[in-house]
């Protein structure tokens, strides 16, 4: 296999032999192109599908690959049962990614030379080292890879050079230098994507690729357009909002920029401004003369009535940052930077520091702080404070936070931990807590009391804490009642904006906002929140979203917890900044000081999919301006084709081309499923389905998404930097396009994360070659088989399963279940096959029938392995056309009775082939040997009981009385007791007795019809037993190697007789429907 080194690689290399044969057969019949008709498709007669065009700054990988084949075997499903079916394929380049590695290129030859001779930094190997990398580096059962990082490289997450990634792609450093040039990367990576995906066997009508940016005139104007449109419908403002921006690239920073950080958003606090109280310390004597504050964010404004002193961590890194001209914020760097670019730094976006300072340095700084009770209160160490979240300045209302109250009840109860960091007695002591607050459950003091009710014994118990926190915070919220200040009476909840508002009024504090988590920009530095005037799409605009809320629930998404996220994504978006002024893309209409961010010239791309052939000629550059001339593309054109505009009587396109491009969308839209990983979720889908209700006619909008997990790669998380990574390039060089495809289809269908795994695409390879060499060894063989019309047992049971396989797998297809359709396409029936050549003995297979498993199943498998089956179409069963457009396979409807039969004989003769072993073997707790071959039993007899009777027919009515088909439950125990001892075997004797016996089958028989359904409740089989066993005597015995074998039923009066001194097995062990007893003997 591909992966065993040192073996053979025929197998793999007969794959990719036939797979550039087959492509050439598809190119040479164009059998991917797309084309409307003139009337308009009815429903099932069309599908046009399509995947969010991947980011061009790499070759594409598996990741890329499973979301692709998603979409690539619904397109070739509906393709093969007959519709009209469009697949495009386009490439973004749009934004920051290219532009910031081309950048990163520039910075590498500026520092380390051209080519680069980058410093070599040895490798960490000590256990220390390791211990202090992080839960990703942390060692994995069962000798799994961990990797070790040189300190630069631990620093950086693990990035690597710039060059020596582009170096990964096999460039040389001549070629590699050309890239600082961001256009180049346009026209490097796109092209070969195409190859891949052609390798791929993806069937894609190429006339319509296309490349974004504003290289590309044509679909520069659509985008143009679209920006237009959305500012005429009030849908685009310029406001100041906070927003996620990277300082180096000068510009926000959205989903798609962020190298970490996807999904982050600004979180809002207020900074409280406690006033350090002069004279000042020593160290901060060069503040003497500006006033000077400890900026305290909080969440919890409404509590500041019950501050009794302010939180540093001892050992935390701070400074003085000048505000404006008079105010002083102490605070950490990282809030400084962020406060720097929300106009709230002396020089904007720089932040000053006018004397650093440590958190030991601010013990004991006396303060004033708004609204508190106490008119001084000091500052206190406090081991917990973060300083990479908030300002590293935490105020301290103990009353209603249960981390407050902790802290301060350590310092107060141990003057050791006092004298350590040198805090006098007349800083804590004299602190009572104040109650400001009155929660329901927990009174006036509610951190005190859940404290002390959880038996918390010091501020380190963080589990416990948290869970307090928790507790406290929400209920305090949702039903507390301020009891102080201003505002008692009020809900909390009411209380705090009102409290919000008076701080920020009378200048006691500041609004500030921060990542809420840690963001990363492609650039590599660390993003911050600004308050920017640009650009802004209004989402979460109440009618808008309202439309959009529409659209959604008219959408089909395949899975609940798709459409959860979707909604829940509705509930929170809101306005998305749309504008950039560095990267690549299009310029913003009526302000081209600006780009169109790249989530924002995405939305509505698909509509472009259909006309992209017509204006640009299949040229994904839009180099080729025969056809049309970009510039006559006006609105008046874009409004005529796609939001049904009236003529554009002033255009110099010809009418004909104008009506043609008008009945080319009019056709295919809507799109009929739109293919994603579950990431673009909160993003890009959410924005597509925003945008189509904004502009498109409700006829128009999306018909369905279907969203998917990430793809892992053997059980692990995919990383270049570990090793554990394919590119999609690679990985069909390693096990062929088929192998590939299989394994992706058998990697997973739901929104949890998938595996492709090595050894199932290895294992496909295998198969797939053995399979063709089966089918060629049958045609070779033709003349030896059975011509005849199939009529045995055997024949009607595969025939059966093959009519099974083509029902089941179409279902499993329509729902886009791919790797139930490979179970039931593909493995299923090769294992129905296999049982058919065992089951048919000496009388052979039948001809027909091979010849039509063999064209069913070349048919079943075609949407994921094309090329393989092409090959069996054409070359071994010689059939005229394409596999991929053959049509569904024509079946009679599967005799699901005979299933069960074929299932019962199947079940039986391995029931019996295992007493037969236990018997010739002897009893495991005999200390005989295992008997000579003469005393092998050589006759069977198999007894039949067709039908329940007795108390087990009694239990069975009861059963099927106490059962409801509509909820698929029985009654409860003493119902079903109650009525078994109303019934005539319950009061035949005494109950107990009957309830020990009649207990088991009822349990037995209730588990069962969870197993299989209510048909176990029957009294007989829906098939004769004896029947089925009968005309399989001749199966059952070479399979048992026996040479008699005789069916009896235990109803016929000699039946018992025949077993002689076997008479006590029959006894133990009496057959009932569906569990016949085999008896055997020499």
């Amino acid at each position: 296999m591909a992966e065993e080194t040192g073996k053979s690689f025929a197998r793999r290399d007969r794959l990719l032999e036939i797979e550039s044969q087959v492509q050439k057969w598809w190119s040479e019949g164009d059998v991917f192109r797309a084309d409307s008709k003139d009337t308009p498709p009815k429903a099932g007669e069309k599908f046009f599908g399509n995947f969010p065009f991947p980011y061009m700054n790499g070759y594409l990988h598996l990741g890329h690959a499973f979301s692709v084949s998603k979409l690539e075997f619904s397109a070739a499903y509906h393709r093969l049962r007959g519709a009209n079916v469009l697949l495009p394929f386009g490439f973004h380049c749009t934004g920051m990614p290219i532009k910031a590695s081309a950048d990163k290129l520039t910075r590498e030859i500026a520092m380390f030379g051209n080519p680069p001779v980058f410093p070599d930094v040895k490798e960490e190997e000590s256990g220390e080292q390791e211990a202090n990398e992080g839960e990703g580096n942390q060692s994995q059962p069962g000798g799994k890879f961990k990797s070790k990082k040189s300190k630069a490289a631990a620093k950086s997450g693990g990035v690597k050079y710039q060059w020596e990634i582009m170096q990964s792609y096999g460039l040389s450093d001549v070629e590699i230098a050309k890239f600082t040039d961001p256009y180049k990367w346009l026209t490097f990576f796109p092209p070969l994507a195409v190859e891949d995906l052609k390798a791929f066997g993806l069937g894609c009508d190429w006339r319509r690729t296309f490349i974004t940016t504003d290289i590309n005139p044509y679909f520069d104007s659509f985008v143009r357009w679209q920006m237009r449109k959305l500012k005429e419908m009030g849908k685009i403002v310029k406001d100041l909002r906070y927003t996620i921006y990277s300082p180096l690239d000068g510009q926000p920073c959205a989903d798609h920029d962020r190298a970490s950080g996807e999904g982050v958003i600004p979180q809002e606090y207020i900074l409280i401004k406690m006033e350090v109280v002069s004279p000042f310390p020593p160290k901060m004597s060069v503040l003497e003369g500006k006033k000077v504050y400890l900026a305290a964010a909080t969440l919890r404004p409404e509590t500041m009535y019950g501050q009794t002193n302010c939180w540093v961590l001892p050992d935390g890194k701070y400074g003085a940052f000048e505000i404006n001209d008079t105010d002083v914020f102490i605070l950490t760097r990282r809030a400084a930077l962020n406060l720097a670019y929300q106009k709230l730094s002396r020089v904007p976006e720089k932040p000053t520091c006018l004397v650093e300072l440590n958190g030991q340095d601010l013990i004991g700084l006396p303060l004033r702080s708004p609204f508190a009770f106490n008119d001084v209160i000091y500052t206190l160490p406090m081991l917990s404070v973060l300083t990479d979240k908030g300002t590293g300045i935490v105020t301290s209302v103990p009353s209603d936070s249960p981390d407050d109250y902790m802290a301060l009840h350590d310092l107060r109860a141990k003057p050791a931990f006092r004298a350590k960091f040198g805090v006098k007695d007349e800083w804590v002591l004299p602190f009572e807590i104040i109650p400001i607050i009155h929660h329901p459950d927990f009174g006036d003091k509610s951190a005190e009391t859940i404290c002390i009710e959880k038996k918390i014994k010091s501020q380190n118990e963080r589990e416990k804490l948290d869970e307090a926190k928790k507790i406290i915070y929400k209920g305090g919220f949702y039903e507390g009642t301020m009891i102080v200040g201003e505002f008692t009476g009020l809900k909390v909840q009411e209380a705090k904006s009102l409290i919000r508002n008076k701080l920020l009024e009378l200048g006691l504090a500041v609004v500030y906002s921060e990542p809420e988590k840690k963001v990363m920009s492609r650039s590599g530095d660390e993003c911050v929140v600004a308050l920017t005037d640009q650009w802004y799409i209004t989402y979460g605009e109440q009618e808008w979203r309202e439309a959009a809320e529409e659209c959604l629930a008219g959408m089909n998404l395949y899975s609940d917890e798709t459409r959860h996220g979707f909604e829940h994504t509705l509930s929170w978006l809101n306005q998305w900044a749309c504008s950039r002024n560095f990267g690549l893309g299009t310029r913003i209409p009526w302000d081209e000081q600006f780009l169109v961010e790249s989530l924002s010239d995405s939305t509505l791309y698909m509509a472009y999919y259909t006309v992209v052939h017509m204006l640009q000629g299949g040229e994904m550059y839009g180099g080729d301006r025969s056809l049309v001339k970009p510039e006559l593309l006006t609105d008046e054109v874009w409004d005529f084709v796609f939001v049904g505009g009236p003529y554009p009587k002033s255009s110099e396109i010809p009418s004909s081309l104008l009506n043609k491009m008008k009945q080319e969308f009019e056709y295919w839209y809507p799109f009929d499923l739109r293919v994603s990983g579950k990431d673009l979720l909160q993003n890009h889908l959410t924005f597509c389905i925003y945008n189509h209700a904004a502009i498109m006619p409700k006829r128009h909008w999306p018909g369905g998404f279907r969203c998917n997990g990430h793809m892992m790669l053997n059980s692990e998380k995919m990383s270049k930097s570990t090793g554990n990574f394919r590119t999609l390039r690679e990985a069909i060089e390693e096990f062929s396009a088929d192998a590939t495809r299989f394994s992706l289809a058998d990697a997973g269908d739901g929104m949890d994360d998938a595996n492709f795994v090595f050894e199932t695409a290895n294992a496909a390879i295998l198969r797939l070659t053995k399979e063709i060499s089966w089918m060629e060894e049958v045609i070779k063989a033709e003349s030896s088989l059975r011509n005849t019309p199939p009529t045995t047992y055997a024949d009607r049971v595969f025939a059966n399963e093959i009519n099974l396989a083509s029902h089941v797998t179409e279902k499993n297809y329509s729902e886009y279940m791919f790797r139930e359709a490979l179970k039931t396409g593909f493995y299923d029936l090769q294992a129905a096959r296999d049982e058919y050549r065992l089951s048919c003995g000496s009388a052979g297979m039948n001809r027909d029938l091979l010849w039509r498993f063999m064209d069913v199943q070349t048919r079943l498998v075609a949407p994921i392995c094309p090329h393989y089956a092409e090959y069996v179409w054409k070359v071994l069963l010689k059939k005229d056309g394409y596999v991929i457009k053959a049509g569904w396979p024509k079946t009679d409807s599967p005799d699901l009775t005979l299933k069960r039969a074929n299932k019962y004989l199947q079940d039986s003769i391995v029931s019996m082939r295992k007493l037969l072993q236990k018997q010739v073997s002897g009893s495991k707790k005999g200390k005989t040997s295992t008997p000579i071959a003469q005393n092998k039993p050589t006759v069977g007899l198999i007894f039949v009981n067709e039908q329940y009777d007795g108390w087990k027919k009694e239990c069975l009515k009861i059963l099927q009385n106490k059962f409801d088909p509509a909820t698929a439950t029985f009654a409860p125990d003493q119902e079903i007791l109650s009525e078994l001892q109303k019934s005539e075997i319950g009061q035949s004797g005494n109950f107990k007795q009957i309830q020990k016996l009649c207990m088991p089958f009822l349990r037995f028989k209730k588990a069962e019809v969870k197993d299989v359904g209510v048909h176990a409740l029957d009294l007989k089989l829906p098939f004769g037993e004896i029947e089925v066993l009968t005309e399989n005597l001749e199966l059952i015995t070479r399979q048992l190697g026996l040479e008699r074998l005789e069916v009896l039923s235990i109803t016929d009066a000699n039946a018992a007789a025949r077993a002689g001194d076997h008479a006590s097995v029959l006894k133990s062990n009496p057959p009932s429907p569906g569990e016949p007893t085999a008896i055997f003997f020499s």
